[in-house]
């Protein structure tokens, strides 16, 4: 009994020794939560901070950002569940999976792109992804 006390004494040890996550998968499941927050704020100037300068200068405006979001990305401004899947490097960027349960209950698949930005990861882009067995 005296030997189990130990190992367990050792066991929670380790698991309170154990880093928390850390590294450039937290710092972009980090960014991308941030802004799915911003975005349920309804703060589109703060969601506009997380987009990368290519997305920026594309559209100019926090407003301009919002009505892109709106239209072409309702899921991503009114999510109900978010997963995040795999995390891949890809060139100079990271692309990142994340599976969303919109309101209407439907998932979508859509894959971030991130790129660094002086230590800071901002989203360069969003694709939303064909799932298996549906055609369209």
């Amino acid at each position: 009994m005296r030997q189990f006390f130990y190992v367990l004494i050792a066991v929670i040890g380790l698991a309170q020794a154990a880093p928390a996550q850390t590294g450039p998968e937290a710092e972009i499941e980090n960014t991308i939560q941030s802004q799915l927050d911003a975005f349920l704020a309804d703060d589109f100037v703060a969601a506009f901070d997380y987009a990368a300068p290519n997305i920026q200068g594309m559209f100019r405006t926090p407003q301009n950002f919002e009505m892109m979001v709106k239209r072409g990305y309702p899921m991503v401004w009114r999510p109900d569940d978010v997963t995040f899947g795999d995390l891949r490097a890809d060139g100079a960027e990271m692309a990142q999976r994340v599976i969303i349960r919109d309101q209407k209950g439907e998932t979508h698949v859509l894959e971030y792109r991130l790129v660094d930005q002086g230590g800071m990861w901002r989203i360069s882009g969003v694709q939303i992804l064909p799932q298996p067995g549906v055609s369209a």
